[in-house]
C-alpha cells in the first residue's frame, strides 16, 4: 500500500528570496531547535551547467526518527532510528524553477519515502509570491500483507512528515523575513 500526500503553500515573497531561504534552511542557527530531527547535512555534489545556467546538487541528509511504533521497535530492536536520505535539486534560475527530490537511502527494505518539492512563481503574482508544492509518498514494504498494521505505520510516518514539513515552511518564512530585512537595510544604507 502506498500513501501519497500533497501540500501547497504560498509564500508572500518573490521566488529568488524563497529559494535563497530554502538553501539557507539547514545552516541557519535557529533552525536546529525547530528542525531537531535533522542530524546532519552534507553536499555531495554541485554542478553548474555553463551553457544553460542549470544548477544541480546532491546532498545527504541524516534524520532521527521519533520513537517508533511498537511493531517496528520489535522488528528493528530499537526505539528510534537514524535514516540517511539523498536529496537531488535542480535549479533553473532563468525560468525561476527549483525542483527537489528526496528519498530515503537507508531502511528501504522496511519503508520507502519519496518527497518531491517545487518552487514556482505564483501564477497571478509572479513577481511577488512563490508557490511551494510538496508531494510525499510513503510505502511500508514488509507489512503490505498485513494491511491494517501497514496502514497504521504509514499513517504515523505520514503524520510526522506533515509536521516536519510545516516546521520547514516556518523556517523558510522566517529566513525570508531576514533576507527582506537585510535587503531593506542595504537599500537604506545606499540612499544615505
Amino acid at each position: 500500500m502506498v500513501r501519497a500526500y500533497t501540500q501547497e503553500h504560498v509564500y508572500r515573497h518573490p521566488w529568488d528570496r524563497v529559494t535563497t531561504a530554502a538553501w539557507r534552511k539547514f545552516t541557519d542557527p535557529e533552525t536546529a531547535t525547530v528542525l531537531s530531527h535533522i542530524v546532519d547535512v552534507h553536499t555531495l555534489s554541485r554542478r553548474l551547467e555553463p551553457s544553460t545556467g542549470l544548477l544541480q546538487t546532491t546532498r545527504s541528509i541524516t534524520v532521527r526518527s521519533p520513537p517508533l511504533p511498537f511493531l517496528l521497535r520489535r522488528i528493528l530492536g530499537q526505539d528510534a532510528v537514524v535514516c540517511h536520505c539523498v536529496e537531488s535539486s535542480n535549479v533553473d534560475a532563468s525560468r525561476r524553477h527549483m525542483d527537489i527530490v528526496a528519498v530515503n537511502a537507508s531502511l528501504r527494505g522496511i519503508i520507502e519515502v519519496e518527497e518531491r518539492s517545487s518552487y514556482r512563481p505564483h501564477p497571478e503574482r509572479p513577481e511577488e509570491w512563490t508557490v511551494f508544492r510538496q508531494e510525499t509518498s510513503i510505502r511500508c514494504k514488509p507489512l503490505s500483507a498485513l494491511a491494517a498494521v501497514a496502514e497504521k505505520v504509514e499513517q504515523r510516518c505520514a503524520e510526522r512528515f506533515l509536521q516536519n514539513s510545516a516546521k520547514g515552511r516556518e523556517v523558510v518564512e522566517r529566513i525570508c523575513g531576514y533576507i527582506e530585512a537585510e535587503a531593506s537595510k542595504a537599500t537604506a544604507n545606499v540612499s544615505c
